[in-house]
């Protein structure tokens, strides 16, 4: 029978997961419970559809009309989310899908569609539609039940680290404390001259996720210095939005705290810990392979109107260092303020 494209409705959620959940290729980010989170978070207009074949759901497309002032307008699948492209049973499905988010792209006058394709490997280019330039990155890789094994397996450098932060007191503790995590998050990212979300943002994230999202903080004598909150998807654990204060670093709390987050999702059947996206050339990309993850290159797909080219909200590009380093000399105070406003549109 055709294949037919429909808009998805409250009524279909638990469907539409029973298809991510059986779906080899899905991620965590293709759960229903984004189109929530994200247009409540940030205003963004859903336009999730799913390929229905004789009653049965064969292909999801999460998508977003994101639109900002700063950063233009666009469709993101997904936006604030390092994976969630379409997904599809066949060709026929996924043509229906994409002949949709082309649909929608002309219906919104908007420049350009971004499909955001995770690790496993996507199907062939539709007619018309480009791949993003070598920008991203992701790490994975498994983990077992035993702790020694998987510490071993981390290099020596950055295992003498982990052996640190353990040498030295540190504790953690794992629950959805909200603000002491808001803390340290937004003095993180503010040093780093990155706006901050909102604290509804985390505490959506934590209600609508509450089986399956926790927060990990480490203690130095008590007091939390370093935090990430974290997600749980089939045997994957994925820490997500994580920070610490400048005590962190001398006291190899950071690295003590991803060492946590292994140990504990081993723990409870984890085997697979997904370090996330990192952008080529960054300090990011550096830790993560010193922990000895092999980098998946992350090739996003756009399909670009006349004239449009790929949007570039990377804080590498040149355009916005003048932002950055203004935004890392803001009293915290401040930067918390002006923060959440902006960051919705960069997604």
């Amino acid at each position: 029978m055709a294949v037919t494209v429909k808009p998805l409705t409250e009524r279909a959620d638990a469907a539409w997961d029973a298809f991510v959940a059986a779906f080899p290729a899905s991620t965590f980010f293709h759960r229903a419970a984004w189109r929530d989170v994200i247009a409540r978070a940030f205003g963004h207009a859903p336009l999730y559809a799913f390929a229905e074949r004789d009653g049965a759901i064969v292909g999801v497309l999460p998508l977003f009309h994101k639109t900002s002032l700063l950063f233009g307008n666009a469709l993101v699948s997904t936006p604030f989310c390092v994976y969630g492209g379409p997904l599809a049973a066949d060709d026929e499905a996924a043509a229906a899908l994409t002949a949709y988010a082309a649909d929608k792209m002309r219906a919104c006058g908007v420049p350009s569609v971004e499909f955001r394709h995770g690790p496993a490997e996507a199907a062939p280019l539709a007619d018309g539609w480009v791949e993003g330039p070598a920008r991203y990155v992701t790490f994975r890789k498994p983990i077992t039940e035993d702790d020694e094994a998987n510490l071993q397996a981390i290099p020596r450098k950055q295992r003498a680290m982990v052996r640190k932060g353990i040498g030295n007191g540190l504790a953690s503790r794992v629950d959805a404390s909200i603000d002491p995590f808001y803390r340290i998050y937004a003095e993180s990212v503010r040093n780093l001259g990155t706006p901050v979300f909102s604290r509804r943002y985390f505490r959506l994230l934590l209600e609508i996720f509450a089986d399956c999202a926790d927060i990990l903080t480490v203690l130095d004598d008590g007091a939390p210095v370093a935090a990430v909150l974290n997600f749980y998807f089939r045997d994957e654990v994925l820490p997500y939005y994580g920070g610490g204060t400048e005590r962190a670093r001398s006291r190899a709390a950071n690295d003590f705290m991803y060492w946590e987050v292994m140990r504990r999702a081993a723990a409870r059947g984890v085997r697979l810990f997904d370090f996330g996206r990192s952008k080529l050339g960054t300090g990011a990309f550096s830790f993560k392979k010193n922990w000895g993850f092999s980098p998946t290159p992350l090739r996003y797909r756009y399909l670009l109107a006349e004239g449009a080219a790929i949007p570039d909200t990377n804080p590498l590009n040149p355009k916005y260092r003048l932002m950055i380093a203004t935004w890392k000399r803001l009293p915290l105070a401040l930067a918390n303020v002006l923060g959440p406003p902006i960051v919705r549109g960069t997604g």
